[in-house]
């Protein structure tokens, strides 16, 4: 399975397992410190849970993290895999069905000591700049440094590092954002746009001969003032649209 299927599969296990239990995109957010645009990005698949996600969600739906995945075809039985190792291997899944068997007679916690699993091997991404709410010069064609991410999309044509917070709680300040170069960016998509050379990361619509810039961060100051209030570009501005953000 690929990862864009993974991720749409996943996606409807969260949204199947949240309805089923009468929770709203909105009272799930509330239980991961979260938005609901960033429940909905997940149950779409167009943002790939990763595993501590998932695992905090199996204790909200009370579940196990298997169950947020396919089920695994078996093309020949056990007993005939087991039969082609050689003694060791066999040991090793002697062990680890004996262990399966205690869990289920007897739960986890009785059942022995849990091997951590291991950590994902780093992935090195190359960075053409930074996006944000109020600088950093975009770097065309040319990349600035490479960073190391524990996931990144099949297929992209740009990495940026976010700087700043006005698009939390969906993308944080330091975080590696990936980009399909292209021109069609629709109303309400997340965008990377350059405006009089600088670099943002906003949601964005078109209105008239004008573009809006939209921030996903809503704290305001005392006064109940947004911190990051919409913004606009026009025809008088050097506005280039880098691309659609996809992760």
């Amino acid at each position: 399975m690929e990862k864009e299927e993974l991720a749409q599969y996943i996606g409807n296990k969260i949204k199947e397992m949240r309805i089923s239990q009468g929770k709203t995109q909105e009272d799930l957010a509330l239980l991961l410190n979260t938005t609901k645009q960033s429940i909905g990005r997940y149950e779409n698949g167009s943002r790939r849970a990763n595993q501590d996600l998932l695992f905090e969600l199996a204790d909200i739906f009370d579940c196990s993290i298997n169950d947020f995945f396919p089920p695994i075809e078996t093309t020949a039985s056990i007993e005939s895999i087991y039969n082609q190792l050689d003694q060791p291997r066999k040991t090793k899944v002697y062990n680890f069905a004996d262990r399966q068997l205690r869990e289920q007679k007897y739960g986890a916690a009785d059942a022995g000591k849990i091997v951590p699993l291991k950590p994902r091997k780093k992935i090195p991404v190359g960075i053409y700049g930074r996006l944000s709410a109020g600088g950093g010069a975009y770097n065309d064609k040319s990349v600035i440094e490479t960073v190391e991410v524990d996931s990144a999309p099949s297929k992209y044509d740009m990495a940026f590092v976010v700087t700043g917070d006005s698009m939390y709680p969906t993308f944080e300040d330091g975080e590696v954002v990936f980009v399909n170069e292209t021109q069609d960016v629709f109303n309400g998509q997340i965008a990377a746009i350059e405006i009089n050379n600088e670099a943002f990361i906003k949601k964005i619509y078109l209105e008239g001969k004008r573009m809006r810039m939209v921030s996903l961060n809503v704290d305001t100051d005392k006064n109940g003032k947004r911190l990051y209030p919409d913004f606009y570009a026009d025809e008088c501005d050097n506005l280039f649209v880098i691309g659609r953000v996809i992760m």
